[in-house]
Formats: C-alpha cells, sequence, structure tokens
C-alpha cells in the first residue's frame, strides 16, 4: 500500500475514533442524568408508597360489593 493511501486511511480511523469518542462522552452523560432521574423517581415512589400507607386506615373499606340477587 503506497505512502499516501496509508495516511488516507490512518487520517480516516482518526476522524471515526474522535467522533466515536465524542459519542461515548455524550452517552456517559446521558446515563449518569439517566441514573440521577430513576434514583429521584424511586424515591419519589417510596415517599408516595408510605402516604399511602399512612392513609390506607382512614380510607372506607375497598372490598367490593357482591354482584346484585338477579346475577
Amino acid at each position: 500500500m503506497s505512502d499516501p493511501q496509508l495516511r488516507a486511511r490512518l487520517d480516516d480511523l482518526e476522524g471515526r475514533y474522535a467522533f466515536l469518542d465524542d459519542l461515548a462522552q455524550e452517552l456517559e452523560q446521558l446515563v449518569t442524568a439517566q441514573a440521577g432521574e430513576i434514583a429521584q423517581l424511586q424515591l419519589e415512589l417510596r415517599r408516595l408508597r408510605e402516604t399511602l400507607e399512612a392513609v390506607r386506615p382512614d380510607l372506607p373499606d375497598a372490598t367490593p360489593e357482591p354482584p346484585p340477587p338477579h346475577y
């Protein structure tokens, strides 16, 4: 392979590597942000469950009524 061809291939590979490196950094930032959002949502869900459990005794009985006799 001639020197200009080799140089062109090397330049192409360097460009692709730079693009992939940037993409990997962007994906890492995205995953980190999503992990934070998931942690926040889990905390909020835990608080909602605790609130529901706290007010559940005050709720009327949730058992369904039996169907009318004509069923």
